[in-house]
C-alpha cells in the first residue's frame, strides 16, 4: 500500500519546486485526468491508526485522535501552501526539471485532501458497533471542511463497488 512504508520518498509539494526539489513531502499526490486535470492531495496511516482517543473527553463523546487529527491538519496545511504556490494563475503548465512541457495542465482551484486511515473495525464492541464512538466519528469528519476522511475498509469496498460495476 502506497504510503505505509513510512520510509519510502513521498511527493514534494513544496518548496522550490512544486513537483522536484527540497521542501514539504506528502504521501500521496493525484491528479485527475481529463482536459484540463485538478489536484488531489493525501495523507496515509496504517489499516491500525487510532481513528479515536481511548477513552471518552465527556461521556459518551470521543474526541479524535492525535494521528487523525495531525493527518487532517498535515494535509491542509499542505494543500494550503501548495495553492499558494501556483495560484497566480488559473491553470497551470507542469515542467520536467529541465524545462520541457509535460502537456499536463492543471487548475489550481482548492485542490482536494484526503486522509485514508483506521478502520471501522474500531468501533465494534462485543459484536456490535458502540453508537457513541462511532456517532463522534461521524460528527467529525463530516464537521471538516475541503478534507474527506475515509478508512482503509471503506475505500476497500469503494473499489470493490467499481470493479464489481464494470
Amino acid at each position: 500500500m502506497p504510503g505505509s512504508d513510512r520510509n519510502a520518498p513521498a511527493t514534494v509539494t513544496t518548496g522550490a519546486n512544486l513537483f522536484g526539489g527540497a521542501g514539504k513531502r506528502i504521501d500521496a499526490i493525484m491528479r485527475s485526468k481529463g482536459l484540463i486535470s485538478s489536484m488531489l492531495f493525501g495523507e496515509i496511516k496504517t489499516h491500525d491508526t487510532e481513528l479515536l482517543s481511548r477513552t471518552p473527553y465527556r461521556a459518551g463523546v470521543f474526541q479524535a485522535s492525535k494521528e487523525l487529527g495531525g493527518g487532517v491538519a498535515q494535509v491542509q496545511k499542505t494543500a494550503s501552501k501548495a495553492h499558494q504556490l501556483i495560484s497566480s494563475k488559473f491553470l497551470t503548465q507542469i515542467y520536467e526539471e529541465d524545462g520541457t512541457p509535460t502537456g499536463i495542465e492543471l487548475s489550481t482551484t482548492r485542490p482536494r485532501q484526503v486522509v485514508v486511515i483506521g478502520s471501522l473495525r474500531e468501533f465494534i464492541q462485543n459484536g456490535d458497533v458502540n453508537p457513541e464512538k462511532l456517532s463522534s466519528f461521524e460528527l467529525y469528519r463530516t464537521s471538516i471542511q475541503d478534507v474527506e476522511v475515509i478508512t482503509f475498509d471503506e475505500l476497500y469496498e469503494r473499489a470493490c463497488f467499481i470493479v464489481e460495476d464494470h
